[in-house]
């Protein structure tokens, strides 16, 4: 039995009714982000890498034991929907791998060690921007969010979609707009500059587009 991104434990006797058991391809390298968010998890804590655990299912969250893992590098660029796709494909070549051991007979799976950490499911109050936060912090919010659901801020009293963001330098109030020609934010530390949004029942677009129907001044606030 293979399992992948089951958000159920599966009970025992269903774990006992296949032949060679049940194995789960687990898109981080465990101990580190047992549970339902790996991805999402790696990307806000600022992973430097992530992949992929073939492991043998237990009764526990993703205690079981593991055949095999492969990393990769998180790139500056990646977000959920591209990390998300190269782990499917990464785990899906490891997968086969491991079902060959496991006809021959020839497969061995090692414990976990100590140091384990939990991925927790995203609650939606973690999609809205804490501009009270670095502004390294809050771009990676909204790369773990990208392309679903999406990280929001308040912006004039309605909420807004933030779909793509860069780290700049500069000093301010979390959350206002200290270069309104850009849309730069400043955070808790550094700023951000926004490039590309969606305004409350509009569609996604830069900034640039945004700007050209929109009167923006220094001093605004985002929320």
């Amino acid at each position: 039995m293979v399992v992948a991104a089951y958000g159920l434990l599966l009970p025992p006797v269903v774990l006992r009714a296949a032949r060679y058991g049940a194995i789960n391809i687990h898109a981080s390298l465990l101990p580190r982000w047992r549970g339902a968010a790996p991805i999402q998890r790696a990307l806000l804590a600022g992973d430097a890498q992530s992949g992929v655990s073939i492991m043998r299912m237990d009764e526990g969250l993703d205690t079981g034991p593991v055949f095999a893992q492969r990393a990769i590098p998180i790139g500056a660029e990646d977000d959920f929907g591209s990390l998300h796709d190269k782990l499917a494909e990464l785990g899906a070549r490891l997968l086969l791998e491991i079902l060959t051991t496991i006809g021959r007979g020839t497969a061995h799976a090692t414990p976990q060690q100590q140091g384990a950490t939990y991925a927790p499911k995203i609650d939606k109050t973690e999609t809205w921007l804490r501009w009270q936060e670095s502004a390294d912090a809050v771009e990676r919010t909204v790369r773990a969010f990208r392309p679903v659901p999406g990280a929001l801020a308040h912006f004039q009293g309605k909420p807004m979609k933030i779909w793509r963001a860069r780290v700049t330098p500069g000093t301010g109030t979390p959350g206002t707009i200290i270069d309104a020609t850009n849309l730069q934010v400043a955070c808790g530390t550094g700023a951000l500059v926004i490039e590309e949004l969606q305004p409350a029942a509009g569609r996604r677009m830069t900034t640039a587009d945004f700007l050209r129907g929109h009167r923006i001044e220094n001093g605004v606030r985002f929320e």
